[in-house]
């Protein structure tokens, strides 16, 4: 880990704190919700899907998405040598490799590869390996500026079953993770130091396989946060706990990050048990405390993602031809399409972009509360493996992610 004198630090935090204005690119959109806000896109494709701009074969294993922000493009993967070194590519906007650079070993014990999806603030990076390290990286050429490791820095046991996925959040100048250690369960670091500001006890519980969200609840911002058995409410300022409610999944995966809208929480995992499944939580004015709204264990979605619009969510059942409209209310099913199979979803224009998991497929489709109907479909072409890789929307440009290929379609609508 690299150390820096306390000049070095003032003039860190100066250079990045007065940019006049620090291009974000966040997990699933600016707001973690799989809702993109580009205009002027496709609202149907060609047959054979929309104009592939470029490609990139080479990326190694993986099944982390892009990171696109200040016209360049990142993705992570791992190597195929024994070291299982995970290397950072940046590309331009064009397509046009700037560097690759390794920053530190990642996961190859199971499902081979990159899970975290990169965030970018400004000219850092921030990528949470599998195996549950923390590196905070110079965008500009993949330098290391520091880095934390979740045994040897918050003491935690050993790495989760299928490696550590989740993209870490920024709230400000601090960066929040959370590491699954007893003691430093949930954590905030300077994230222009990688010091420390403050830790959330655990409950003995391991990390899972999600992001947590920042909400701001009647002027309170709150970390929502999940471990492998319950799902957490977290002062963002000084790191307290307020609530915490039971959520279980068979094999503790929770992969879907939770949603917030109109003062009430969303959680969506996988599992039939009285505690599984999706749950609808309603906070208190304060933030303080929450009561269970509903709660819906027949439907499963495991990783895909769920989008929330209006009185509606959206998504699929997990590796099955079921794409669902939902009622926010009550999480009863108004709607059902059984024509594409399930994965992950995103959001943008009126549109929601699909990525069929096992078929490999990507589709464009228009729903509303009485119906989901696919419009428009094509064969990712390139690439290994799972199609796990949500994809990601940048300037009229649809980025998929396959396995060891990264491609960027022209979704813009010609004028």
């Amino acid at each position: 880990m690299k150390t820096y004198s306390f000049l070095t630090f003032i003039l860190i935090v100066f250079t990045f704190s007065c940019s006049q204005k620090q291009e974000i690119s966040d997990w699933r959109g600016p707001n973690r919700d799989g809702i993109y806000n580009e205009t002027g896109l496709l609202k149907k494709w060609p047959e054979n899907g929309p104009e592939m701009l470029w490609s990139f074969e080479g990326l190694g294993y993986g099944h982390s998405s892009v990171a696109a922000a200040n016209n360049k493009v990142f993705v992570t993967g791992v190597n195929d040598t024994i070291e299982s070194m995970g290397k950072l590519f940046a590309f331009n906007d064009k397509g046009q490799l700037l560097y690759e650079k390794e920053f530190g070993k990642d996961f190859s014990l199971n499902f081979h590869g990159t899970r975290s999806t990169p965030v970018v603030v400004g000219d850092i990076i921030y990528i949470e390996s599998g195996m549950g390290a923390i590196y905070a990286l110079d965008a500009n050429s993949g330098d290391e500026i520091w880095s934390k490791d979740f045994q040897t820095d918050f003491g935690v046991d050993s790495v989760i079953q299928f490696g550590n996925a989740e993209s870490v959040l920024i709230d400000g100048d601090h960066l929040i993770c959370v590491a699954g250690g007893i003691e430093k369960n949930v954590v905030a670091l300077n994230r222009f130091t990688g010091e420390p500001v403050w830790s959330c006890k655990g409950e003995g519980e391991i990390a899972t396989y999600n992001s947590p969200i920042l909400i701001e609840h009647n002027g309170k911002k709150l970390v929502i946060a999940m471990t492998s058995a319950s799902v957490m409410g977290i002062d963002a300022e000084t790191g307290e706990k307020y609530w915490r409610v039971e959520q279980t999944q068979g094999n503790k995966i929770h992969a879907n990050t939770p949603i917030y809208a109109d003062g009430k929480i969303l959680v969506v995992s996988a599992g039939r048990e009285k505690t599984s499944g999706m749950v609808q939580l309603q906070l208190s004015e304060d933030g303080k405390s929450v009561e269970e709204v509903w709660r819906n264990n027949r439907y499963t979605n495991l990783m895909g993602g769920i989008i929330k619009l209006d009185s509606c969510f959206y998504g699929s059942s997990y590796m099955k031809n079921d794409w669902r409209v939902m009622s926010w209310k009550n999480g009863e099913t108004l709607a059902e399409n059984k024509e594409f199979g399930g994965g992950a979803v995103i959001y943008a224009d009126d549109r929601f972009y699909c990525y069929a998991e096992r078929e490999g497929e990507m589709a464009l489709a228009k729903a509303t509360p009485e119906s989901f109907e696919i419009v428009s479909k094509f064969e990712v072409p390139l690439g290994t493996k799972e199609h796990w890789a949500h994809p990601v929307i940048k300037n009229g440009v649809l980025y998929v992610r396959h396995g060891d290929a990264l491609m960027a379609y022209d979704i813009s609508a010609k004028s």
